[in-house]
């Protein structure tokens, strides 16, 4: 299971999500509790080991914006949040990319349908650490590389799994102490359990 811990804004943060495991970590560009500055973020980045991915996360950013975000940072994968038209997507084109977005009646589910290299599907309000109606996707599920996001924690990851089986999972919200502040014991709980998932499946 590929796990993503995101809005990580401290040396502590990303060395407790990479000593635990996780495959991807997330820092916020958005406005958010979790954002954080370019220089903090670009000292970061540069520590996290080449075997883990770091995305940079954006939302209502224009696509110039974002560019020079990602060139300053040197973050790893652009993750556009929200309503991105297949033009920005485009625009930046020479990043990997990742679609990150709230299913509807109207929502592609289509891997790689905006160009992007892994598509992830939120709750329709991202970064509230709301859970929200799994049954759509258990019903028609995407494939390929897919993660799901939207109110995960330690304690329902395991049932969120077993519902529709996403390539992988991300967390915010779920892992903190208080809006904003990781609980570091808390992203060691939650890549474990979601990588104890994995393993029990493959015993």
């Amino acid at each position: 299971m590929y796990v993503k811990v995101c809005g990580l804004r401290t040396e502590g943060d990303v060395a407790a999500a990479v000593g635990a495991g996780a495959d991807a970590v997330g820092f916020v560009f958005a406005a958010s509790p979790r954002k954080i500055d370019i220089p903090t973020a670009r000292k970061l980045i540069a520590d996290v080991p080449p075997n883990v991915l770091t995305v940079g996360v954006f939302l209502k950013q224009p696509a110039e914006e974002v560019r020079e975000i990602a060139l300053a940072t040197g973050v790893g994968i652009l993750q556009l949040h929200g309503d991105y038209p297949h033009e920005t997507f485009a625009e930046l084109a020479e990043f990997r990319l990742m679609r990150a977005t709230s299913l509807t009646p109207e929502t592609d589910i289509t891997v790689g349908a905006f160009g992007e290299e892994l598509l992830l599907l939120d709750s329709p309000q991202a970064g509230s650490g709301e859970r929200w109606d799994l049954t759509p996707i258990a019903s028609s599920r995407p494939e390929g590389q897919w993660l799901l996001a939207g109110g995960l924690n330690p304690g329902n990851v395991r049932a969120a799994i077993d519902a529709v089986r996403p390539w992988g999972v991300d967390v915010s919200s779920g892992v903190e102490s208080s809006r904003g502040v990781k609980d570091h014991d808390l992203i060691r709980a939650f890549v474990a359990e979601a990588k104890r998932i994995t393993a029990d499946k493959s015993s």
